[in-house]
């Protein structure tokens, strides 16, 4: 079915039937209410969370009902889940919404904390927006693909990082004397990930807590302890495929096996980024995947003279190049992060280890998604 289609289609069952169905039975809906209607109707994540009947013990709490609490507080941009709780104590629609008909039936904060570590070992929501791409974008082209990185700052102490204990002789420059071997400089990991299979490259990537530095727009340096979510978006400001690294990887180190990932979720033309992927592995690659790389210029890499020379006269003579264009569609990254920092609690992350950050950033990252989406009719 074409997106439109499909998208119109939902969006008027949304508004036609859904909408006035749940005001006669529950009550006036909010602007956050709907939002949050919209999303649990668009991905219906009832179907990716498995409910354990007929197990020994006591029975376990409505597993449904939490993953849609989940993505409330996603929706609600709430801090921690005891603010989750004590909203769904007092917003009667907000509850029944999520599956709860009276307030004595709201689990502990104890309860939601054990499904979170359910739902984050079994990565739900990442699941669930896989799923969701599938669904609306698999046939639809797509013209550009902007990838970028986005700190994601984190309450927990960095791993530290084990020295060598003995450095290796440093030898003299030149050639080397008759009969001297010289031992083979380590492979970068870009020059390793050529010959890697996906798992492999993912596998090599660190995951543990960091700490990260950067230059920001301004040139001055700053630095955070956390992680890093990489991210690579579609026309739209649609998230595509996001993975979660340390927060001391360099953004052109999660290059190859981010675009391995989008390259089997959707059809792109052109791949957008800016000059920290500037490297021959990533060009390589992205023509590969018969692509057009439109990489920033690094000038570390020499010839920075001579852009700005060129970049100079480009400008005095009102001359843009079709790439330049193009390059400008690479400020929808900057608008994904900053709007799952701003609206869908990329600031607020409270829990600890790879796997639950990566588990709370995606429930953002799906309602992120299913709104750019939507606003592609509405």
């Amino acid at each position: 079915m074409p997106l439109h289609a499909l998208i119109t289609g939902t969006w008027s069952h949304i508004q036609d039937n859904l909408f006035p169905w749940l005001q006669a039975e529950l009550g006036p809906l909010t602007d956050n209410h709907k939002r949050l209607v919209t999303v649990l109707e668009m991905v219906r994540v009832e179907a990716f969370v498995q409910m354990h009947d007929g197990v020994p013990g006591r029975p376990l709490e409505d597993r449904h009902a939490l993953a849609r609490a989940f993505i409330a507080k996603a929706v609600l941009n709430l801090a921690t889940t005891r603010m989750l709780i004590e909203r769904l104590a007092v917003d009667t629609t907000l509850r029944r919404l999520c599956g709860w008909e009276r307030i004595g039936e709201l689990p502990s904060e104890a309860t939601f904390s054990r499904a979170y570590a359910e739902f984050a070992d079994c990565g739900l929501p990442a699941r669930v927006h896989e799923a969701l791409i599938a669904r609306t974008l698999k046939d639809h082209i797509v013209g550009h693909i902007s990838r970028d990185a986005t700190a994601i700052e984190a309450r927990e102490r960095p791993v530290k990082v084990e020295k060598p204990q003995e450095k290796a002789p440093r030898r003299k420059r030149g050639r080397p004397r008759k009969g001297e071997v010289v031992p083979e400089k380590e492979p970068r990991r870009l020059e390793r990930q050529v010959g890697q299979t996906l798992p492999q490259m993912l596998a090599d990537l660190p995951m543990a807590c960091s700490v990260g530095m950067k230059r920001n727009a301004k040139g001055h340096t700053t630095s955070w302890i956390g992680y890093k979510l990489h991210i690579d978006t579609a026309d739209g400001d649609i998230p595509i495929s996001c993975l979660l690294t340390s927060a001391s990887v360099h953004d052109s180190q999660v290059a190859l096996p981010l675009a391995t990932i989008t390259a089997g979720r959707v059809t792109n033309f052109y791949d957008l980024m800016d000059s920290a992927y500037d490297a021959p592995e990533i060009r390589d690659k992205s023509r590969a995947l018969g692509h057009v790389p439109i990489i920033d210029a690094n000038p570390r890499r020499g010839g920075k003279a001579e852009a700005e020379a060129e970049a100079r006269a480009k400008r005095c003579a009102g001359y843009e190049l079709a790439e330049d264009v193009r390059y400008n569609q690479r400020s929808s990254a900057e608008r994904v992060n900053g709007n799952l920092k701003d609206n869908c609690g990329g600031t607020c992350v409270r829990v600890r280890g790879a796997p639950k950050v990566f588990c709370h950033l995606m429930f953002g990252i799906v309602v992120v998604t299913v709104e750019q989406i939507m606003r592609l009719v509405t």
